[in-house]
């Protein structure tokens, strides 16, 4: 039997849980919710890393649905909740292939009638604006975990990719994390600065998440995990689980990202501009230096490393798909995870193990957080406060 054998015969007992995907924003940006003009029922690899027939090639059992908006929408409470109820339809449209997900046991239930259980995760604190009540509301619809922070920083918590402003939580960002332990949200840490993590490790008593972040030991990039929170997974009993995004996985990519986005500076436009003009230039950068590519042996060195200083017991996979531009050569789309599993596979990676990466792992940190839910529910009311009323 082949590697690639042996993991499909796993995944079909242990499926992949997998920790983001942004199809839910790439539906809006492109056919703005037209499920019809996007069908998932039939392939979409035009168009999409994400579809039913792929999602059932790839082995995935549960989904992360990423209910994420941009920092710079003027209204994100509201975006957000277009983007849940995108999710709520492509269940409706979908019964016999996708099945809603609020807990550990829903997963579990999904597992055994063989449909993908499917969860949402809100990525970014902007998505509540400061509100508790609006964190209560997104978690009764259905929001399983919330990201802390994008890109950009919030008020309360500083975000990995911008200028450090409150020095990882404010008080009232304990208060969201405290509050959400409550709730049973899990808290994530990918896009988080460093003092983020620490800090929200320091304050919740019940395990964190990163949705999809993988080691800054392999690849130093400030979306990564340092080994020093890595190490404290055990000790809190959340999960990291790795992503396949080129320029957070591959050094070269780091690099050649950064040199990129100088020479769009250099003449003149912002690093993120896509108008004709700025695409002329980076094309022409892109011809005089290709870019490097990543692969799933790459993806696999994270892994290997995640697993020395955290522990098998501790990770997982979020691939981000529909939620980048480039993919590894081998990890193209939601069909690729078996490619990643065999290299493991053959890394001597045993089938207990690989079943706790894909699958065990995320139930048991998901239900662990109910669990801590449950009692501070009879201990603890709900929280009113306010940023002003904790950060002044």
């Amino acid at each position: 039997m082949t590697a690639l054998e042996a993991v499909r015969e796993l995944l079909a007992e242990f499926p992949v849980v997998d920790g983001h995907n942004d199809l839910p924003w790439a539906l809006r940006e492109q056919v703005r919710y037209d499920l019809a003009a996007r069908d998932i029922a039939v392939r979409q690899d035009v168009h999409l890393h994400t579809d039913l027939p792929r999602l059932r090639e790839g082995g995935v059992g549960a989904q992360y649905w990423s209910v994420y908006v941009r920092t710079d929408l003027p209204d994100p409470v509201t975006a957000t909740l277009e983007q849940i109820d995108c999710v709520r339809q492509l269940i409706d449209r979908h019964p016999m292939e996708l099945r809603a997900a609020f807990t550990a046991a829903d997963m579990e239930s999904a597992r055994r009638e063989g449909r993908i259980a499917s969860l949402m995760g809100a990525e970014g604190g902007h998505s509540i604006d400061n509100s508790l009540g609006t964190l209560r509301g997104l978690y009764a619809l259905g929001v399983r975990y919330l990201t802390l922070t994008h890109n950009d920083n919030v008020a309360w918590a500083d975000s990995a990719t911008d200028a450090p402003n409150v020095g990882g939580l404010s008080a009232f960002g304990r208060e969201v994390v405290r509050e959400m332990n409550r709730l049973g949200m899990l808290v994530d840490l990918s896009h988080v600065a460093a003092t983020t993590m620490r800090d929200a490790l320091d304050t919740s008593t019940a395990p964190v998440i990163f949705s999809h972040s993988s080691a800054r030991a392999v690849c130093d990039h400030p979306r990564n995990v340092p080994d020093d929170v890595l190490e404290r997974l055990p000790g809190n009993g959340g999960m990291a689980m790795v992503t396949f995004v080129p320029k957070f996985v591959l050094q070269a990519a780091v690099d050649w990202t950064a040199a990129a986005d100088d020479n769009m500076r250099a003449h003149g436009f912002h690093h993120l501009d896509t108008t004709p003009e700025a695409m002329k230039v980076h094309a022409a950068f892109e011809e005089r230096r290709p870019r490097p590519v990543a692969t799933v042996s790459t993806v696999a060195d994270h892994l290997d490393h995640m697993r020395e200083v955290a522990g098998v017991d501790h990770l997982g996979v979020g691939g981000d798909y529909d939620g980048t531009a480039f993919t590894p050569e081998g990890l193209g789309d939601v069909s690729s995870y078996p490619r990643l599993l065999a290299e493991l596979h053959d890394r001597g990676w045993s089938n207990s193990d690989l079943a706790k990466l894909t699958w065990q792992n995320a139930v048991r940190v998901l239900d662990a957080a109910e669990d801590v839910a449950r009692h501070l529910r009879a201990t603890c009311s709900p929280s009113n406060a306010t940023i002003e009323s904790l950060d002044g």
